[in-house]
């Protein structure tokens, strides 16, 4: 696989192209950044970790049938993926109470919901991500009423599966944020990433934050952390595929 010229640069990730039309290298950054930006860093390692992780999960998650954009992992930083144009929402599953949910709605963090609850922001850095719902996406033709519903039925899917694989390693996945893209045939499928940067993963037992709010409160140990909660899911994965 030949690595091409560089075509898109992020907060966390660099995008290349190949010499396949079909397929782009991701390469995974150490620059952390929060509040759309206005908050910038550097937690070192953590392009590693989010790209090894980030690559586990999607395995993971293809073997339980869950389609996603994930190829091959070629080194520590760089993943080959499919080439997707990404649908512009951030789809947010909540299971704990947490971060700008609290803050919106004046509740305390850590209280648990009956249900896991869904929400969509309109993946736009000038906005500021503005929250919307299923009418907005429609009158925007940001997605089809189709490809909405697959995405909800595929975000649900990878909640219970990653809920169920984050308690064996004594985590709660409090929350976290995917993204979807279309591939050249239209099919909707799992894209960017699922990290220490997209998830707010909590001890089971303490409560402990073994993820990016770290860096976004200044409660140090930033990159304890996203050891901590990779060599969890390590260890875990090993035994699941003994």
């Amino acid at each position: 696989m030949i690595k091409g010229r560089q075509i898109y640069e992020g907060k966390a990730k660099k995008v290349f192209e190949t010499d396949d039309p079909e397929l782009l290298i991701v390469s995974y950054k150490d620059d952390a950044t929060a509040f759309n930006g206005k908050k910038r860093g550097t937690i070192t390692g953590k392009g590693v970790i989010n790209n090894r992780m980030s690559n586990l999960l999607m395995e993971y998650l293809q073997d339980k049938g869950i389609p996603a954009h994930y190829v091959q992992e070629l080194n520590e930083r760089e993943t080959l993926v499919r080439k997707v144009s990404i649908i512009p929402l951030e789809v947010i599953i909540r299971n704990v109470s947490a971060g700008s949910f609290s803050m919106r709605y004046g509740v305390e963090e850590g209280i648990p919901f009956d249900t896991p609850i869904i929400e969509f922001s309109y993946k736009n850095d000038a906005l500021n991500d503005p929250l919307i719902n299923d009418h907005h996406i429609l009158a925007l033709k940001l997605a089809t009423a189709e490809e909405l519903n697959t995405i909800k039925d595929l975000a649900f899917r990878i909640n219970d599966e990653l809920c169920a694989l984050w308690k064996e390693c004594g985590v709660t996945l409090v929350d976290f944020k995917l993204e979807f893209g279309r591939c050249s045939d239209g099919t909707v499928i799992l894209a960017d990433e699922i990290s220490p940067d997209t998830c707010r993963l909590w001890d089971s037992s303490t409560a402990e934050k073994l993820d990016k709010d770290r860096f976004r409160r200044d409660l140090g140990g930033v990159e304890e952390a996203y050891r901590e909660i990779m060599a969890r899911l390590t260890k875990k994965l090993a035994e699941v595929n003994k």
